[in-house]
């Protein structure tokens, strides 16, 4: 069994279902992101049918807003939409021009791939397709209703974002994806890159990044985290490895493979972690979080995959040698209880 189909099958809830699209479709446009974002603000109105005039609206506004930092949205070379977004952007088009070409072109693909992941459709719909008197449009679900009830459903606008905003990166550089190398930043929570030039360009929260990987959850006691700052049980990033062994080796332990995501008592809490290690069955709740990374395309697999390793068995070698050396050095392990069922 693939490690998507694990994300889905140990935990099939329908956030599950709805990180599953966001992480593990397809890269070719942004147009997913986009409408993502869009479905997740129209939760908040009490209406079930959309036109795709009025679904054009918030759907042309967040690809101008991302067409106006990174121009390419896109692996195809022309895009008569995407055209009209910059067009707009340069006001050589009306708001009501917008409105037109996205009603008319914007949608052609997205509609019907959103819902595809990993070959095969979701069993859960969040909207379906209508046309009523000859006016096309959306009906949204009751599953996608439901999303906005989950506890802290706002995480999923920031996956969404975070995630649009690596793909577009790994665009916008114009390098293959076997060479680029996304770092984190401990002081500022931020994943970067550097171009050609050594130049930094700020990504995106490493929080809102690794949380949909985690399905919302704390990495060691599965307690719900929030990826924000502004509301209860805000997460912390934590090294894996402890970063205090960074003198003693030349692996990088501020890369993706060892960074998870720690509820406040776990990570620093009265019998929290802080600098000790692990104990050993978490080490394969790591490989199997970092699977999921590596399942998903582009640009974090990449980066994943040349900090441990191309193969499964170079990947179970690198994180066995890095435990062998954390022990060897920190001696003391640490566990804890879970608060909720174990979902990876």
């Amino acid at each position: 069994m693939d490690s998507v189909a694990v994300f889905q099958e140990e935990n099939p809830s329908l956030e599950n279902y709805w990180r599953s699209v966001v992480l593990f479709g397809n890269n070719v446009a942004s147009y997913k992101f986009a409408l993502a974002k869009t479905l997740l603000e129209l939760i908040e109105q009490d209406k079930t049918h959309i036109t795709l005039e009025e679904l054009a609206k918030p759907y042309s506004k967040h690809l101008c807003e991302h067409i106006a930092v990174s121009s390419k949205q896109a692996t195809s070379r022309t895009s008569s939409f995407l055209d009209a977004c910059r067009q707009y952007n340069e006001g050589t088009i009306s708001s009501d021009n917008l409105i037109q070409v996205t009603k008319s072109k914007g949608f052609n693909n997205v509609l019907d791939a959103f819902h595809h992941v990993n070959g095969a459709d979701l069993p859960v719909k969040f909207f379906e397709k209508t046309n009523i008197n000859g006016t096309a449009g959306i009906v949204l679900t009751d599953d996608v209703y439901r999303l906005g009830e989950i506890k802290f459903e706002k995480n999923l606008t920031h996956e969404a974002e975070a995630r649009w905003n690596l793909v577009e990166t790994a665009w916008n550089l114009g390098v293959s994806v076997n060479t680029l190398s996304i770092k984190y930043d401990e002081k500022s929570d931020i994943l970067f890159v550097e171009d050609n030039k050594i130049r930094r360009r700020n990504i995106t929260s490493v929080r809102a990044a690794l949380n949909g990987y985690q399905k919302g959850k704390c990495f060691y006691c599965f307690d719900d985290i929030n990826v924000t700052n502004d509301s209860t049980n805000s997460c912390d990033v934590d090294h894996f490895i402890p970063h205090t062994l960074q003198q003693y080796t030349n692996a990088n332990l501020d890369g993706v493979w060892n960074l998870v995501l720690s509820c406040e008592k776990c990570n620093r809490g009265d019998d929290g972690k802080f600098a000790k290690v692990p104990a050993l069955k978490y080490l394969e709740r790591l490989s199997k979080r970092n699977d999921f990374l590596i399942s998903s395309h582009h640009p974090l697999r990449e980066t994943l995959m040349n900090q441990t390793g191309r193969t499964e068995a170079e990947r179970h070698l690198f994180l066995q040698s890095m435990y062998k050396k954390a022990k060897e050095y920190l001696i003391h392990t640490w566990e804890t209880t879970e608060v909720q069922q174990a979902i990876f």
